[in-house]
This record gives structure tokens, sequence and C-alpha cells, in this order.
């Protein structure tokens, strides 16, 4: 699975650098933090093509991180987080009107970063099937049918889900719901499930101590061997190095102070 890009907008060193250490241990991302002036701020956002983007509101420029979030609104390309020591009424009603996808105050704990980006990315992904109920070109009860088979695989996700029931929930045959469900969503729907699955483990495997093999079998995978190949496939390292990895992690983090934020 094709990592995330994320810049990181902050004119203090040791926070950006935090920050970037948070997302790298998450493993999904590749996250650029030098980065701390409006004018680096657009050439990075016009040459990294970036999914998501943090920022500060103070930085090291006559425009601010407000001016940024402008920027990257009249693209309305990229979503965006701000990220500050500001919470104030008046800082809110500055922010507001730039429509951000969300806003984390300082200090931040790392599940504070983890989730609001982890929520961005997957909102802005189904951000096109939201926008199709007003599209005139496209029957109107596409998204709603896509909207359903989506509900219902994540309803059914520990569950083994036969793309033919899938299509059975749309009134579409098979091949034209695949076609749809790829053209709206970006992957099929054998990918789609595939990668909530792999999403699921990965959780489970960094959060909770319960065998490999049990959460593969409860997952619904035929078997370990065939859930071992398709974890590697998205993660590329084998379920066992992902979770030495996190063990390592978490050893680590308990042998050396960490600070809320830097």
């Amino acid at each position: 699975m094709e990592k995330k890009n994320i810049i990181i907008i902050e004119d203090e060193f040791i926070i950006a650098q935090e920050i970037k250490h948070i997302l790298d241990d998450v493993g999904d991302y590749n996250v650029f933090s030098n980065i701390n002036t409006y004018e680096k701020a657009i050439e990075a956002i016009e040459n990294l093509n970036p999914h998501l983007v943090l920022i500060d509101i103070k930085i090291k420029s006559m425009k601010s991180g407000i001016d940024v979030g402008v920027y990257l609104q009249n693209k309305d390309e990229i979503p965006f987080i701000y990220i500050t020591s500001f919470s104030d009424s008046l800082t809110l009603e500055k922010v507001k009107n730039t429509r951000p996808y969300g806003f984390i105050v300082k200090p931040f704990k790392d599940r504070d970063i983890i989730s609001t980006v982890f929520l961005t990315l997957n909102n802005y992904a189904h951000k096109n099937l939201d926008n199709l109920k007003n599209n005139n070109d496209i029957v109107e009860e596409v998204p709603l049918a896509i909207r359903n088979v989506i509900s219902y695989i994540n309803d059914n996700i520990y569950e083994r889900i036969d793309i033919e029931e899938l299509a059975k929930l749309t009134r579409w045959k098979k091949h034209h719901f695949l076609r749809i469900f790829a053209k709206e969503v970006g992957v099929t729907p054998y990918q789609y499930i595939l990668k909530r699955k792999i999403d699921i483990a990965k959780s489970l495997i960094k959060e909770t101590e319960q065998p490999i093999n049990e959460i593969a079998y409860d997952l619904g995978f035929i078997n370990y061997g065939n859930f071992g190949q398709i974890f590697k496939k998205f993660i590329k390292q084998s379920p066992e190095s992902y979770k030495k990895v996190i063990q390592l992690q978490k050893k680590a983090n308990t042998e050396l102070p960490k600070n809320e934020y830097y």
C-alpha cells in the first residue's frame, strides 16, 4: 500500500520533529517537517504532492499559517489540520472560515495526532462519495448504493464477504457494480475489504496481546498463510516482523522519558 505524504509546517524545530516521530512510528506515512515559513510551505505543497498538511498558525514569515490554510482552501485539493497553542475564540474565529479538517491544541498527546490524522485522511478519501449527491451527471442512487455497500462491509468486516452478495445490495449486475465501485472509491471492492481487514489487524497487533493466528481467524481469512501474504503485500513486512517492531518501539518508549510535545 502506497504511503501517504504528510507535510508539517511548524516554526519550532523540536515540535516538528516530535510530530514527525509520532507519525513515523505509525509506519503509513512519508513525513516532511523542515518547513517553517509561508514561502517554504507553498513550495513544499506544490513539489511534494501531499495528501495532508499540518499547519502551525504562527510561523516564521510575514504571512501566518492561516494564510497557508487560505491557499489550501482555494486549491480545494488537499485536507489540512491546524496545530497551535492558541484556542481562544478570536483564533477560532479566524481559522473557521478556512474550513480546516481538524484543530489540535498544544500540548498534545501522541493519540491526538494519530487519530486526527487517520480520521482526516479517511474522511477525505470518501469526500467524492458525498459530493456525488449534487452531481447531476450521475444517477442520484449511485452514491447511496455505494454507501450502502461500504456500510455493509464495515458492519461485517469480521466475516467472509462475498462480492456477489455485495452486488445484490445494488440494482446492478456484478460487472457493472465492480466498475462503479472502483470508479467512485478508487479501489475494487475486494481491495477495499482487504485494506479494512489489514487496518484492523494492525491495530489489534499494536494495541492487544491477541495471537496473530487468532486475529487472522477472527477476520475471516482462509488460513494463516493467506493472511500473512496479504498483510505483507499491504504493509511490506510480515505480521511477525511488524509485531516485533511494535514491541521494540513500546520498549523504547518505556525506557526513555517522553514529553507530551517538544
